[in-house]
């Protein structure tokens, strides 16, 4: 079975995913392939620059992530430019990397902080997401990425609602509170998704 696990910025869902990692369920996350699909001199990138410039590029040669993030984050229209280009991308590398995992393990999660927002639900059999009270979100996400609350509040925003992904997904795990309590979710859990891997 493969488990999405997604949620909003800053909402704690690598926390989550090491917990299950820890349980024994290889962890493929998305973020780690964006970084994969752009590496020096890959067509991914070579696409970026023609759509945003050089002025993505470090010293190196290598994607500027802050520069681009910041980039697209206040523009909505080269966000979608960004996304159309590089979640293909992400899409076929993930769905080669789950499958390989998929033969050898009984539960792959799939972390995808935009799972819902680029369709790749389809990809997941169940879906866990990780929910977060607003006010501690914010301050999570300024304190974590040393953000003011404008921008913060732009990255928030730029993101499908918490609300729309609660109404869609199989499980939550609220993680507004304490790390132990976290936990405690996760381990009530546990047992339930290995009801699911005895019914599939």
């Amino acid at each position: 079975m493969i488990l999405g696990v997604t949620g909003n910025i800053a909402s704690g869902k690598s926390s989550v995913c090491r917990e299950l990692a820890r349980r024994g369920a290889p962890v493929v996350d998305a973020d780690q392939l964006a970084r994969e699909v752009v590496a020096p001199d890959s067509p991914v990138l070579e696409q970026l620059v023609a759509a945003f410039g050089e002025k993505i590029l470090k010293a190196d040669g290598s994607l500027d992530r802050e520069y681009l993030g910041a980039l697209v984050f206040s523009d909505p229209s080269a966000r979608e430019r960004l996304n159309a280009i590089i979640h293909p991308a992400i899409a076929a590398l993930s769905v080669q990397r789950l499958q390989q995992l998929r033969d050898t393990a009984p539960l792959v999660i799939y972390e995808a902080p935009l799972l819902y927002e680029v369709g790749a639900e389809t990809r997941v059999d169940k879906v866990l997401l990780v929910t977060i009270d607003p006010a501690v979100q914010l301050a999570r996400l300024m304190e974590r990425d040393g953000l003011d609350e404008q921008s913060a509040r732009q990255r928030i925003a730029a993101q499908m609602p918490q609300d729309q992904k609660i109404a869609r997904a199989d499980y939550l795990v609220d993680n507004s509170a304490s790390r132990a309590e976290t936990i405690a979710q996760i381990e009530e859990l546990w047992p339930l998704l290995m009801g699911e891997l005895l019914n599939s």
